[in-house]
């Protein structure tokens, strides 16, 4: 007769998350939501400006209308903006005007 010795490896044990930890994720998560919803909002208001006005800060009103469409409703769209500012801005800097 033979005996047959079979293990099972399971493989290192993960901890779970305190109490803690979870509350401070959850909160994590609530004010980016609550983030993007506010940057959301004062895009809006960015869209009562005129031409002029959005030429001075880098932006136009299609960098506006982009940010708001290519982002879902729980993301920030402000990065979108902070970067159509920066492509804006960059080629004006390096030009010489005397």
């Amino acid at each position: 007769m033979r005996t047959i010795d079979r293990t099972l490896d399971l493989g290192p044990a993960t901890p779970s998350l305190s109490l803690t930890a979870r509350m401070m994720l959850a909160f994590v998560n609530v004010a980016s939501i609550w983030r993007a919803i506010r940057n959301r909002r004062e895009i809006h208001y960015l869209n009562e400006l005129n031409d002029a006005q959005l030429r001075d800060i880098g932006l136009t009103r299609q960098d506006l209308d982009a940010a708001l469409t290519t982002s879902t409703f729980f993301e920030d769209p402000s990065s979108h903006l902070t970067n159509s500012a920066r492509r804006c801005t960059r080629p004006s800097a390096f030009s010489f005007r005397g």
